[in-house]
């Protein structure tokens, strides 16, 4: 049985200007100790289905439609207050985009790195003070007697998102979320960042969930990849096989927009276009207005993700029908 278990998830934001449907129909799972990476372009639906899941969707606007999030016999869309706050926040974590928005800036980070520990936990003060100072040397920070008393200016980025991966891990949780954890930090300090959340998750056994743009940094860390468009997931499989054979138009032009990929001295690839107007219905394939190899087919008909290959399902019209692409 899975730990994880998404099915047909679909939320959608109400506006004065529209419906707009960020997350429209998503279905997936995940096993104890995976780690599955949620790739896609800004607006696609990725950070939406995880904000979904964690019960952090402003309502209004937002509202969940269908679709349930079974997490070890427990339905996170349908539980009762209870079991949520049994749940989140201690089985099940998550690492935020923006470190400085996500941390409070009138506390210390101490008194934000011992609030789960106090609430989940039941412990002491002393104890959870000690537990707070084992999480921050064992995320790399430096001094940690010194540096819990400071407040979240006092840190640079790279501390700052050592500490929100630090306040994560500290509850020991089952499953852990990590929304892009590493797109505002330079090169060396983001090797550092994903090798962190690689060790701790082989020293807890926990299931990650990393949602990025970048598909080099996926490479190195997922054992399965989901590729989402349009708040639709439009090709499923291992790692290796969507670096080594990808099979939607999107995917590739992902790829083909890896920089270190492209011919040296030619101009960089770029998809053309713009991702839909998600607040409009979408007649067809959503990147139909993109895509190169399109046919009226492919504009009038909705796709549905099909298995093309064991443990490899895709959302192509024209591949599903053997075209080569």
């Amino acid at each position: 049985m899975p730990l994880l278990s998404v099915t047909d998830l679909r939320t959608y934001f109400h506006t004065r200007s529209g419906v707009y449907r960020a997350v429209d129909g998503v279905s997936f799972s995940l096993e104890r100790g995976e780690t599955l990476g949620i790739v896609g372009e800004s607006g696609s639906g990725k950070s939406v289905t995880c904000y979904s899941i964690m019960g952090l969707i402003p309502t209004p606007p937002g509202r969940i439609e269908s679709g349930t999030a079974v997490f070890d016999g427990v339905d996170l869309l349908h539980c009762t207050p209870t079991q949520s706050r049994a749940i989140r926040g201690k089985r099940v974590a998550m690492i935020f985009q923006d470190p400085m928005t996500s941390l409070n800036p009138y506390m210390r980070i101490s008194d934000q790195l011992m609030e789960p520990l106090l609430i989940h936990e039941n412990l002491s003060k002393p104890a959870a003070r000690q537990r707070a100072l084992a999480a921050l040397e064992s995320v790399g920070i430096n001094d940690p007697d010194k540096r819990i008393n400071l407040y979240p200016h006092e840190f640079s980025g790279g501390m700052r998102q050592r500490v929100m991966i630090a306040m994560a891990l500290i509850t020991k949780p089952e499953l852990l979320i990590a929304d892009e954890p590493t797109t505002a930090l330079d090169v060396t300090v983001q090797a550092q960042i994903l090798e962190l959340i690689k060790k701790m998750q082989r020293e807890l056994g926990m299931a990650v969930i990393f949602i990025t743009h970048d598909l080099g940094v996926v490479s190195g860390l997922c054992d399965r990849v989901q590729v989402m468009y349009a708040g639709r997931i439009v090709e499923s499989t291992d790692t290796r096989t969507l670096f080594h054979s990808p099979r939607h138009p999107y995917t590739r032009a992902l790829q083909r927009s890896i920089p270190a990929l492209q011919p040296k001295g030619t101009e960089l690839y770029t998809i053309s276009g713009m991702p839909p107007d998600l607040s409009k219905p979408l007649p067809g394939c959503g990147f139909s207005a993109r895509c190169e190899h399109a046919t009226d087919l492919c504009r009038a008909t909705t796709p549905a993700l099909a298995a093309i290959s064991p443990n490899h399902t895709q959302s192509c019209l024209r591949v599903q029908a053997g075209d080569i692409l």
